[in-house]
C-alpha cells in the first residue's frame, strides 16, 4: 500500500489551511506529521481519511483516487468517539458488520484484536466502566478489526495522562510490529513522534505546508528507556527546532 499526495491545497473560505503538500507514505512505515497550531495537521488527516476533499491536488492509495471514506482507511480519533450502548465487544465488531464476512471470521478478528490491544477481560463492558486509555484501546481495535491499509491516528493520546500515554505509545508500536499496518499519525507532541515514528514530516504554519522531513534512525523494537539516550534527546531537540523555524517562517 503506498499513500500518496500530490500538490493538496485546502481553503476553508478565503483561509488556506494547507498549501501544495506532497507526501508519500511507504508500506509499512510508521509516519508522524507535527507541527504547531494552524500547520493544517488534522485536515490533512482528514482528507486522507476521505471526511472532506482537498480544494486542489489529488490523494491516491496505490494509484486510486481517494473519493471518501472506506475499509481501506481506519480511524481514530483522540476521544475515542465508541457507541456508548455498545459493550467493548460490539463497538470493535461495528465495522465487521458492514463486510462480507461470514461470522466464523468476525468472531475470529474480534477475538485476536481484543487480545492484542489487553482487552479481552473487558469484553463485554460498556465504554463507561472503562479508563481513559481502555476507551483508546476499544477504538484501536475497532479501526483495526477491519485490517485497513493504513491505519490513521489523529492525536489519539493526547488527553492521557503521562503513564497512560507512554502504555499506549508501547501498545501502538508492538500493534504496528505485530500487524505490518501502515500509519499515519498526527501529533503535536515531538517526543511522541520521536519515539513511535520511521519518519517524522514537520508541517510550517499559516498556511500548512511540509517544512522537513526526518529519517528516525532508532531500532524498530525500542522501549521506553530510548527517550533518555542521547542520540533521541539530539533528534527531539532538533525537531523541535524545526517546529519553531515553520512557526517563525
Amino acid at each position: 500500500m503506498t499513500l500518496a499526495l500530490t500538490d493538496v491545497s485546502k481553503e476553508y473560505g478565503q483561509k488556506l489551511a494547507l498549501d501544495g503538500v506532497n507526501l508519500t507514505v511507504s508500506p509499512r512505515e510508521f509516519l508522524c506529521v507535527v507541527g504547531a497550531s494552524g500547520s493544517g495537521k488534522s485536515t490533512l488527516l482528514s482528507l486522507v481519511a476521505g471526511l472532506m476533499m482537498p480544494t486542489t491536488g489529488e490523494i491516491t492509495v496505490d494509484g486510486h483516487p481517494i473519493t471518501g471514506p472506506g475499509p481501506d482507511r481506519g480511524l481514530v480519533f483522540q476521544n475515542g468517539s465508541l457507541y456508548p450502548w455498545r459493550t467493548v465487544e460490539r463497538n470493535v465488531a461495528f465495522g465487521l458488520e458492514l463486510l462480507a464476512l461470514d461470522t466464523a471470521e468476525r468472531d475470529r478478528r474480534v477475538d485476536w484484536y481484543l487480545a492484542e490491544t489487553g482487552l479481552a477481560g473487558v469484553r463485554r463492558s460498556l465504554p463507561r466502566r472503562l479508563s481513559g486509555g481502555q476507551q483508546q484501546r476499544v477504538a484501536i481495535a475497532r479501526a483495526l478489526v477491519c485490517e485497513p491499509d493504513v491505519l490513521l491516528l489523529d492525536e489519539p493520546f493526547g488527553a492521557l495522562d503521562v503513564q497512560t500515554k507512554e502504555d499506549m505509545q508501547l501498545l501502538i508500536r508492538q500493534i504496528w510490529l505485530d500487524t505490518g499496518t501502515t500509519v499515519l499519525m498526527v501529533t503535536h507532541d515531538v517526543e511522541e513522534a520521536v519515539f513511535l515514528g520511521t519518519r517524522v514530516v514537520v508541517l510550517a504554519s499559516d498556511p500548512g505546508r511540509v517544512a522537513a522531513e526526518v529519517r528516525v534512525p532508532l531500532a524498530e523494537d525500542r522501549d521506553l528507556a530510548v527517550k533518555r539516550t542521547p542520540a533521541f534527546l539530539a533528534l527531539r531537540a532538533s525537531v523541535e527546532d524545526m517546529v519553531r523555524c515553520g512557526v517563525t517562517r
